[in-house]
């Protein structure tokens, strides 16, 4: 089992930039995949990033594609995702997640989820 804190989210005006971190704990994240997917009111769970944690590769929802990128800390079991040019429709609850790097972008791939945090951007 992994342990995942979030850490990062808050208010941010439209056009600005926020950095959430993924601090993961317990057994070693081998061939794992580190995903970030949020959900905002009323609506469904949703992908927005995750990497490999085995070589580092890294894949995005079309709908953050050049605005968010992710990376990660390899040392402190640590993922970054940089949040530019942030609109209002990206107001959500941020969720941190581990699981199989198979089937990457779905929710149901991964099994460790950490609590949450909330970002709000306003127009």
């Amino acid at each position: 089992q992994v342990q995942l804190v979030e850490s990062g989210g808050g208010l941010v005006q439209a056009g600005g930039s926020l950095r959430l971190s993924c601090a993961a704990s317990g057994r070693t994240l081998g061939t794992s995949a580190m995903g970030w997917f949020r959900q905002a009111p009323g609506k469904e769970r949703e992908f927005v990033a995750a990497i490999r944690w085995s070589g580092g590769a890294t894949y995005y929802a079309d709908s953050v594609k050049g605005r968010f990128t992710l990376s990660r800390d390899y040392a402190k079991k640590t993922v970054y995702l940089q949040m530019n040019s942030l609109k209002p429709v990206d107001t959500a609850v941020y969720y941190c997640a581990v699981g199989s790097p198979q089937r990457i972008g779905i929710s149901a791939s991964y099994g460790d989820w950490g609590q949450g945090t909330q970002v709000t951007v306003s127009s």
